[in-house]
């Protein structure tokens, strides 16, 4: 086997998001665009020779030949182990766990996460470092610097591994594992929820719906779900992972999951419906007839977490992305546990894990985790919420309503503009920070502006200021809207504005959640003008 260098030249392009590099899959298959970016993550490290490598994906169309390509550019670069899913897949929370378990330098996971996939589709590539989470910002842009100005990569003539079979080859110094999927990370849930107790929801006529959307956590839910907890089969549908998804769009939310939406609210409703997306690190919760939004999810778990025996002797404190909704913070004002505001992008959770400062985190795009991984975990909060059923006894509507009667009900609604002109986006995100400082004091009808800048945070452990170009304004009735560009998009650009208005009466707990951030809506559009710019007479995605 030869080791050699390959001269290229670099794509401008390669500049990373809160996801790591995602591109048109088109983009990805052009010649070394591959090679460059990964060769561009290992000229940025250090101290790799003779370590631990994870690699595997979501089993999106491409990540069979990408995978084959990483893996010559690894053994070239020296690593001494490459541990593989089989077939190439890997969910993000398993990669996680993997990492910890080996003690791993760290992983390459192929995924564009909730990102549609296909030959017309996205593609993306991600590096987690040994802490078991995406790079910080200070090496991601290390990295984009290297792939500003690579002129070579390293490979070898090795063949392509067989990634059906799990086993153990090896490439010169390189040991190269390809290992069962689903067993550690299914082992892993068993030492953190009590499977006995969940297992007898089921046997009690507990019913369930689990959507896998043809992506990655279809084998870990038929494995967990049917075969270890006993739900009946069935439970997990579109289990199989398909390169393109079966033209679904993987993302976990009531727009994309609309089937499982609509059989939530359908007379043969199931007691609860949930689904993960492309890389298994999003949720879906709607119980029968009833949805339950990521903050309300989120802050019941915050308030039950201490009854799970994992967690009993482990609860620090609580953390949210900036535009969720602060219902957890509602929950733990008289528990005496912080609760910290971070930006957008999981990444910005793991000082806080590492360090202890945090049990809990979540965020308003279906994401939620703990300090048992680095990552955000769909299957992990679904078990979650299935451990706290069956330990209360409640169904999760009761869960859900009698705190909003403990504790006042913050509504969120999410208004997407998706697929414009990433000029304009970003204009329009420009022009409505430079009017931020003028709208202090100013009334909206009832709504008087308390504050208005941009966000900036200064992470408490490494003390590494961010400023994320957003617009955030606050009320003196505490509502809030927050308006910004997205960090996922593989092509064009998706403006979100977030709509959060916290209620205190209960007459005003069911109502249309549209009806109550309607104000709010016209306010945002009053400052931000998108609708008029961009020539949409309404959202593209309304949550």
């Amino acid at each position: 086997m030869d080791i050699f260098s390959v001269k290229t030249t670099p794509f401008q392009d390669q500049q990373t998001g809160t996801g790591g590099l995602r591109r048109k899959t088109s983009v990805f298959k052009q010649k070394h665009y591959v090679e460059n970016f990964v060769q561009s993550i290992f000229d940025a490290c250090s101290g790799f020779e003779g370590k631990t490598l994870i690699l595997g994906g979501d089993g999106r169309y491409f990540n069979d030949r990408a995978i084959q390509a990483i893996i010559k550019l690894s053994v070239a670069n020296q690593f001494g182990r490459l541990i593989i899913g089989q077939n190439g897949l890997l969910s993000t929370p398993a990669v996680s766990h993997l990492i910890h378990k080996h003690k791993a330098f760290g992983a390459l996971i192929l995924s564009a996460s909730h990102n549609p996939g296909g030959p017309d589709g996205d593609m993306g590539i991600k590096f987690d470092t040994h802490t078991g989470s995406g790079a910080q910002e200070s090496l991601t842009n290390v990295i984009c610097e290297k792939a500003r100005t690579i002129d070579r990569f390293w490979t070898c003539d090795m063949p392509d591994v067989d990634l059906t079979k799990t086993g153990i080859t090896y490439a010169g110094a390189t040991e190269i594992q390809v290992i069962d999927s689903v067993y550690d990370y299914a082992a892993y849930m068993q030492q953190i929820f009590d499977f006995p107790a969940i297992k007898g929801l089921f046997e009690k006529g507990f019913t369930m719906r689990y959507d896998a959307l043809n992506a990655s956590s279809g084998p870990y839910a038929h494995y967990i779900f049917e075969k270890l907890l006993g739900a009946p089969v069935g439970t997990v549908v579109r289990g199989t992972p398909l390169p393109d998804f079966g033209g679904l769009h993987p993302e976990p939310n009531p727009v994309y999951a609309k089937d499982l939406c609509d059989l939530a609210y359908s007379d043969n409703a199931p007691d609860l419906c949930c689904a993960s997306d492309g890389d298994s690190d999003r949720y879906l919760l709607v119980a029968n007839h009833f949805y339950i939004t990521p903050s309300d999810a989120f802050a019941v778990m915050a308030d039950h977490i201490a009854e799970i025996p994992f967690y009993k002797d482990k609860v620090y404190g609580f953390a949210r992305s900036m535009p969720t909704a602060w219902a957890v913070d509602l929950v733990v004002k008289d528990k005496g546990y912080p609760v910290y505001e971070t930006p957008t992008g999981w990444k910005f959770f793991e000082s806080l894990l590492a360090n202890k400062k945090i049990t809990l985190c979540g965020e308003e795009s279906f994401g939620a985790s703990s300090l048992h991984m680095g990552e955000k975990d769909g299957i992990w909060a679904i078990l979650l919420w299935l451990n706290i059923l069956a330990y209360t006894g409640k169904t999760s509507e009761e869960l859900v309503t009698e705190m909003w009667d403990k504790y006042g009900r913050v509504f969120y609604s999410l208004h997407n503009y998706d697929g414009l002109d990433g000029k304009l986006a970003a204009q329009i995100v420009d022009d409505v920070v430079k009017k931020l400082p003028t709208l202090k004091g100013k009334k909206f009808g009832e709504y008087e502006v308390e504050s208005a800048g941009p966000y900036i945070y200064t992470d408490p452990i490494t003390k590494e200021v961010s400023s994320v170009p957003c617009a955030l304004i606050t009320f003196t009735n505490k509502s809030k809207i927050i308006m910004r560009l997205s960090g996922t998009t593989s092509a064009g650009a998706t403006y979100r504005i977030y709509l959060l208005r916290q209620v205190n009466d209960p007459a005003l707990y069911r109502q249309d959640l549209q009806i109550v951030v309607k104000d709010l809506a016209d306010i945002a559009e009053e400052i931000s003008e998108v609708k008029k710019r961009t020539g949409r007479s309404a959202p593209s995605v309304i949550l």
